[in-house]
């Protein structure tokens, strides 16, 4: 985990609102693409560029309502799939991880395959061994994790066998 600087003698601690990393074009951006790649069944949305995406739907955890949105994803070297919780290098979680914590089971569409799975926080080997191949491939993490006051999750999904 790393740790911040204290303000300087009389500054103000930011506020909540201040201290949101969260792009503004992203609140725009992420619904789009959220709609383009439900409604084309992922022919358009999974490649954005040289990233990789996937829908993660979640339940939410106040609401119960499904809660879906578009995340990068990667596949480690033993080809495990995986997401960041780094909400921007943001001190918070992302909601989705808050709600993934309470309920484990979520939905995944990857490109034009859809499936359940059990999403768990890596465990702390695990984060050790993958954070620094996940930082070669996608040095923005180790700046998100500079930024935030927690140590950014990595979050596995494996899938759940189909029911029969």
């Amino acid at each position: 985990m790393t740790s911040r600087m204290p303000p300087p003698p009389g500054a103000q601690e930011p506020d909540a609102a201040s201290r949101n990393r969260t792009p503004g074009w992203a609140q725009l951006f992420l619904p789009i693409h959220r709609w383009l790649y439900q409604h084309t069944g992922g022919v358009l949305g999974h490649r954005l560029g040289s990233q990789r995406t996937l829908l993660l739907t979640t339940t939410g955890r106040r609401s119960g309502q499904p809660r879906t949105l578009p995340l990068q994803y990667f596949r480690s070297p033993e080809g495990h799939l995986f997401v960041v919780a780094s909400n921007w290098g943001n001190d918070r979680p992302p909601a989705w991880y808050l709600n993934l914590l309470a309920a484990p089971r979520v939905q995944v569409q990857l490109g034009r395959q859809r499936f359940a799975a059990l999403a768990t926080s890596a465990s702390r080997e695990e984060r050790a061994r993958l954070w620094p191949w996940l930082v070669a491939r996608a040095p923005v993490f180790a700046r998100y994790q500079q930024l935030a006051a927690r140590e950014i999750p990595l979050v596995l999904l494996r899938p759940l066998p189909a029911p029969s």
